[in-house]
């Protein structure tokens, strides 16, 4: 049984890279999405390059008397966008290029290799697979991935991939770095909102990381496709690692900006979570990825997911768990018209 399960995903499975790799004049229909949702790359109509996104020094938080310009900065970021690049973050750029060097070589994996871990089930703690789900998506996204839990590590290591054979070390000093990063972050913020910067100390260090590494191909058509739609993330904070441009997010204007590639620089997106914690004063950010006709783009979204605590005020939001959200997103192609953070709001009557 499990045999012809497996047959029957392989059959149904092409990833962007062999599309890319065939060396395909056109994208197939499976990805054309219609004129309304497709990226307009090259054109003014609803996208802006000219806004300023902000780009945070976090050795600040490092020093006591500037410490509090740091987390103002935050502040201000996470009301207006959701959004913030770092820089001077801690993460040696040794540790960056070792994990991208290691992704680069897992995605270029003979397909045989790569579909040992194949799977069209979102609760796998391991999965490679293409688009969101290839086996349920409506339209297609020109995109590649390998996701799995990485916190704590020494829990989930065993269960990565073993080829290439530098995998589990490069990605894994990558995956705690990127931990020790989202604790920080997350005490400036809870900071940002009045709070004791230890108030999820505990949450943070008990909750659950999953990075998902992705890899968009250069693509054919990238005017009549994405390689991710518009979404934003369940947790708390997901911080990023792009090795170029690709990423848009949705301003309160309802434009998509793109975010600039800073060499040496993450980005910090705001989740879910984020805007139930401070119920509703910060928002998830809606995001999006657009893909190239020249270049293959990696990324790296490091998610981070803690239990949260009740406030004093009245709840803005219902209750909900990490499997509500993979089951909402496995159920559920259209992220745009309505985000899972929505159905959760209550009525304030």
């Amino acid at each position: 049984m499990e045999e012809s399960k497996k047959s029957l995903t392989a059959e149904s499975f092409t990833s962007a890279m062999t599309l890319t790799n065939s060396g395909v004049p056109q994208v197939p229909d499976r990805y054309i999405l219609p004129p309304s949702q497709r990226p307009a790359l090259g054109s003014s109509t609803g996208t802006r390059d000219d806004t300023t996104l902000p780009v945070i020094d976090l050795s600040l938080l490092h020093q006591p008397l500037l410490r509090s310009r740091a987390v103002h900065e935050i502040n201000m970021a996470c009301k207006e966008f959701g959004f913030f690049q770092v820089i001077n973050h801690g993460i040696p750029s040794s540790v960056v290029k070792d994990a991208l060097d290691a992704a680069a070589k897992f995605f270029d994996l003979p397909v045989e290799e790569k579909m040992l871990l194949v799977s069209s089930n979102v609760h796998q703690p391991v999965r490679y697979g293409t688009s969101i789900n290839h086996s349920t998506d409506k339209v297609h996204y020109w995109r590649d991935f390998i996701k799995h839990y990485s916190h704590p590590l020494s829990k989930w290591i065993d269960k990565w991939p073993s080829n290439p054979p530098c995998y589990k070390d490069k990605v894994g000093k990558y995956a705690e770095a990127t931990h020790l990063l989202h604790k920080q972050v997350v005490e400036a913020i809870s900071e940002s909102l009045g709070l004791e910067k230890s108030y999820l100390q505990e949450q943070t260090e008990e909750g659950s990381q999953v990075i998902a590494v992705n890899c968009y191909p250069a693509c054919p058509e990238p005017e009549v496709t994405l390689g991710m739609p518009p979404h934003s993330d369940f947790g708390s904070l997901t911080i990023l690692l792009q090795s170029s441009e690709g990423l848009q997010i949705m301003d309160a204007n309802k434009n998509w900006v793109c975010v600039p590639y800073i060499e040496g620089a993450l980005i910090v997106q705001l989740g879910d979570q984020v805007e139930v914690m401070s119920n509703g004063i910060y928002k998830s950010v809606i995001h999006r990825v657009t893909v190239n006709k020249d270049v293959k783009r990696l990324s790296f979204a490091s998610l981070h997911t803690p239990e949260l605590l009740d406030g004093n005020n009245a709840a803005a939001y219902g209750e909900f768990s990490f499997n509500d959200f993979l089951n909402y997103i496995s159920g559920n192609d259209d992220f745009l018209q309505e985000r899972f953070i929505d159905t959760l709001k209550k009525s304030s009557s």
